[in-house]
């Protein structure tokens, strides 16, 4: 049935846009698709069905070639996305940052809480759809945490299946010992996306209000994608130059360009996800 792609849905427009997102890499990745609906109680679950199904039969009618299966489960959000994503064996999960139909908002802190919840990494869109090409040019950030390294491959797995240029962000840093740590990951990236035949780019930013400079990078440059790894999941807030709201403030981003959230994980190798072994 090829490879799981998880969507969450609870019918709203964003919703659908965060579907289309979907629709579009299980083209590229030979995906399956898993459209999924929590309720709350078990009175909910029949409505739901029907809702799934119609939601369904929309992406059939536009390309019969998709594969697409519907999921009710009771319970919440918070617990079940990740859990569903789990047992499906999901590699990529889509989600809309609006939400607000028959379950809790899923906005700043809570789409964290959501995504912290599994290992399956999130894009996380508002109501910027996406191109036909897909993600043409992915906004990558490097900073002082040695997590970083780990979006690479996950972006180096992206690029390749759309052939996408990436471009690397930089915070400007006076203070000796940082300016050769962010070298030092600069240097390892390079050389990580240069040995896969990606194209790449580089760029440093004023320290100050880097979060800020990484969105209007991203849309001088007219990104299709920001890749972060979400650092709440570790408590990792505060020892890098990022702030508390880093991920909230890029997920919500006034662009509404879409943003890959990566969980931090004890290695980066044999995941078992085609976003994070090698192609």
């Amino acid at each position: 049935m090829g490879k799981a792609i998880l969507v969450p849905t609870d019918f709203t427009k964003v919703a659908r846009v965060a579907l289309e997102h979907a629709v579009q890499t299980a083209k590229v990745i030979d995906g399956h698709i898993v459209l999924l609906h929590v309720v709350d109680k078990p009175d909910e679950v029949e409505g739901a069905k029907a809702k799934l199904k119609e939601e369904a039969s929309i992406v059939r009618k536009s390309d019969a070639d998709i594969s697409i299966e519907e999921m009710v489960r009771i319970g919440n959000i918070f617990d079940d996305i990740g859990d569903t994503a789990t047992e499906i064996g999901a590699e990529l999960i889509f989600m809309g940052t609006h939400g607000a139909s028959g379950w809790q908002k899923i906005v700043g802190s809570h789409a964290l809480k959501v995504i912290t919840h599994s290992e399956v990494p999130f894009i996380v869109v508002q109501d910027k759809g996406i191109k036909e090409s897909g993600y043409d040019d992915i906004v990558v950030p490097l900073d002082l945490h040695k997590e970083t390294k780990q979006k690479l491959e996950i972006v180096a797995n992206m690029a390749k299946y759309f052939n996408s240029k990436v471009h690397m962000i930089t915070p400007e840093e006076t203070d000796e010992y940082f300016v050769n740590q962010l070298e030092r990951n600069l240097y390892f990236a390079k050389n990580y996306l240069g040995e896969r035949d990606i194209e790449f780019t580089t760029k440093k930013a004023p320290k100050r209000d880097f979060d800020d400079q990484i969105i209007e990078h991203a849309n001088n440059i007219d990104a299709d994608l920001i890749t972060i790894m979400n650092l709440q999941k570790n408590s990792l807030m505060g020892m890098g130059l990022l702030g508390s709201n880093y991920e909230q403030h890029l997920i919500t981003n006034k662009y509404n360009i879409p943003v890959l959230l990566v969980n931090p994980v004890e290695t980066s190798i044999g995941v078992g996800s085609v976003f994070t072994g090698s192609i």
